[in-house]
């Protein structure tokens, strides 16, 4: 009896670091909850072409932060600063005071599994082959340095009057190995014929623990 668990969920502490950082007493959980939910979608919503890999939020008794990752980061500031500023104030309406914005830059978005999903999603929103973007989206994955990538789509494919589902494989994921650095990412693909669902897994390697620090003199020999 197999259950479904999120690959970032199942890694969180481990691999992946908590998109959301804060803490809130029991009346006021379900407030931040619902906030932060509202802050991702207007985001992802009004700057659907910044190929924004994650949105993470952070939050103390005065300050709210929230930390945007993007692969077109010039896309968010616009000109001399006027989207950060006009985002700024939009998300202050959203959450009812000042908010603080900071961009980062994603190097290599084909390592990137959510930017890898949504590039593979905008493909078949323009009709391209399933077959051939699936293979050169993995196949691009590879070469950027992943040590292997899993790409499947569920739905209407081609158009097809029955929906199915559709998965291409290079390389090693070892979805079992917590200490696997996995990257996921999920997408849909509004088409014509109806939803595409797009999963991404990306492997890029075994997570090293950092030695621990040696006190001063612990080494020497003893007598």
């Amino acid at each position: 009896m197999g259950h479904k668990v999120c690959p970032i969920g199942l890694r969180i502490g481990i691999t992946q670091e908590w998109r959301s950082r804060w803490y809130a007493p029991k009346a006021l959980f379900g407030k931040y909850l619902l906030e932060d939910q509202r802050i991702r979608k207007h985001i992802k919503k009004e700057y659907r072409y910044a190929m924004i890999s994650k949105i993470e939020i952070e939050r103390t008794r005065d300050d709210l932060k929230v930390i945007i990752f993007s692969a077109r980061p010039g896309v968010i500031i616009g000109k001399r600063g006027v989207n950060v500023d006009k985002l700024r104030t939009e998300l202050a309406k959203i959450t009812g005071r000042e908010v603080m914005l900071d961009i980062h830059e994603v190097s290599k978005p084909d390592l990137d599994a959510q930017l890898v999903a949504e590039r593979i999603a905008d493909q078949l929103e323009k009709r391209s082959s399933f077959r051939r973007t699936m293979k050169k989206a993995a196949e691009d994955t590879i070469k950027a340095g992943a040590k292997g990538v899993k790409v499947n789509l569920a739905g209407r494919l081609g158009g097809a009057d029955m929906s199915r589902t559709e998965s291409t494989h290079i390389g090693a994921l070892p979805l079992s190995s917590l200490r696997a650095m996995i990257d996921y990412g999920f997408t849909e693909a509004r088409t014509t014929a109806g939803n595409i669902g797009v999963k991404c897994w990306v492997y890029t390697g075994m997570k090293v623990d950092e030695p621990e620090e040696v006190p001063h003199g612990a080494d020497a020999k003893a007598g």
